[in-house]
């Protein structure tokens, strides 16, 4: 691993350690009188500071709005591990050994953001076994495998991230062109686990395993339900990655890469905090990684039926509150594969209720206390499987705190309500 400091085992019970509310890696006779301390504190809220206005999230875990609120054990552990310091590459490893082995999987690293985890995975495909080439990437590619294969449909909003590696993408749209796509420059098969599904994950597997190609899974925005974070590694993809900041509920900026050991080790050569290569700007500070790895936890104690159920009674308690208006339907969707929860979709004859989706959102966002909508409201889908529509209001209801579902329907109703024609 690399760092010029020597290494010690971090956690000396073992990095399960690390979880425990991040007591480990705030361990020290000294922690009693700093928390003594920083109780007496009195917080500030920067928000009203800096005149930024907070929202009720009925939209979803969209990067622009934040994302996902941190579970109170999460906070606490993120607050606990602030208080001292500790050797990030020590962190780093045992976090990757803990995850690995809650994850079923060979080894994990902890990424500034799914994002972060394209670039340094693609990185590591590209590099591993030829460390001179971490610094050469992504100007000279001189001997470098540099195509990655990609199903047309799957090509999205976070190419970059991959490109930022010196590669190009090679597209197919049938599994002939795929079989066929191969060759001695091929470094990597890329698929976008929610994309349409020309080519299925199997094949997919199956054809670059033939080559001996790795393949890599984009799953960012993948769970629910909690299984999928070993389903895609136990099918065989050697690397996947998950936002951290989105159903996990960790810290927005994390994420989460998994899958072969050598290639993790590959992406972690590539990543922060090594100098002088593709990822030395994605830092993941300590907080950072601890929070990630809390959340984890967390996540692994939930169950997928209990959450289900709590968000289909937010969405039915929302649909309460408007089935008297006119032309008003409600119905609830869950997306197949990204953001697989439930959502209310609100449509309506826009010949009665004289308002687009657009102006609705814009009104939500207006009011008191402001209130931000899905943003595929009004328009086309803000997410892959998610509808959209001129007349079709969209609320994604999971990141919504006790309560604040019935100020969204009181709101909601107020804006449909007033838009009806006489």
């Amino acid at each position: 691993m690399p760092g010029t400091i020597s290494r010690r085992k971090l956690l000396r019970t073992g990095s399960q350690a690390i979880v425990a509310g991040g007591a480990a890696v705030c361990a020290g006779s000294a922690l009693p009188a700093l928390a003594s301390s920083r109780a007496k504190v009195k917080a500030v809220d920067y928000y009203q500071k800096l005149g930024v206005t907070p929202f009720i999230n009925a939209a979803g875990t969209y990067t622009v709005l934040t994302a996902s609120t941190m579970p109170e054990e999460v906070q606490a552990a993120v607050a606990l591990a602030a208080l001292r310091p500790v050797n990030l590459n020590e962190l780093h490893d045992a976090a990757g050994q803990y995850l690995a082995k809650c994850l079923r999987c060979e080894a994990a690293l902890i990424t500034a953001g799914a994002a972060a985890a394209l670039v340094v995975g693609t990185a590591a495909c590209v590099t591993a076994g030829a460390d001179p080439a971490i610094l050469s990437i992504p100007t000279d590619m001189n001997g470098l495998k540099n195509e990655v294969i990609v199903q047309k449909s799957h090509r999205y909003g976070y190419d970059h991230a991959i490109r930022n590696c010196g590669v190009r993408f090679v597209e197919v749209e049938t599994l002939d062109q795929y079989e066929r796509a191969f060759n001695e420059r091929t470094v990597m098969a890329h698929y976008f686990n929610a994309g349409e599904e020309h080519i299925s994950r199997e094949d997919w597997l199956r054809v670059a395993h033939k080559h001996g190609v790795p393949c890599f899974n984009d799953a960012a925005a993948d769970v629910p339900p909690i299984s999928n974070l070993w389903n895609y590694t136990q099918m065989g993809f050697d690397l996947v990655t998950f936002s951290g900041g989105k159903g996990l509920r960790g810290p927005q900026c994390t994420g989460l890469l998994m899958g072969r050991k050598d290639l993790i080790d590959a992406a972690r050569k590539n990543n922060s905090p090594n100098s002088n290569t593709i990822g030395r700007g994605f830092k993941v500070a300590k907080e950072e990684i601890v929070g990630l790895v809390a959340a984890i936890d967390w996540f692994l104690a939930q169950d997928d039926a209990v959450m289900e159920t709590e968000y289909r009674q937010r969405t039915e308690r929302i649909a309460g509150q408007l089935k008297s208006i006119s032309t008003v339907q409600t119905q609830i969707f869950v997306p197949p594969v990204a953001n697989h929860v439930p959502h209310l979709l609100v449509t309506y004859d826009q010949s009665r209720v004289k308002i687009t989706g657009a102006e609705v959102m814009e009104k939500m966002r207006q009011g008191t206390p402001r209130i931000e909508l899905n943003p595929g409201t009004g328009g086309p889908p803000a997410s892959a499987g998610l509808p959209g529509g001129s007349n079709t209001i969209v609320i994604g209801v999971w990141m919504m705190q006790p309560g604040e579902d019935l100020v969204v329907a009181k709101r909601l109703r107020e804006v449909l309500q007033g838009a009806v024609s006489s």
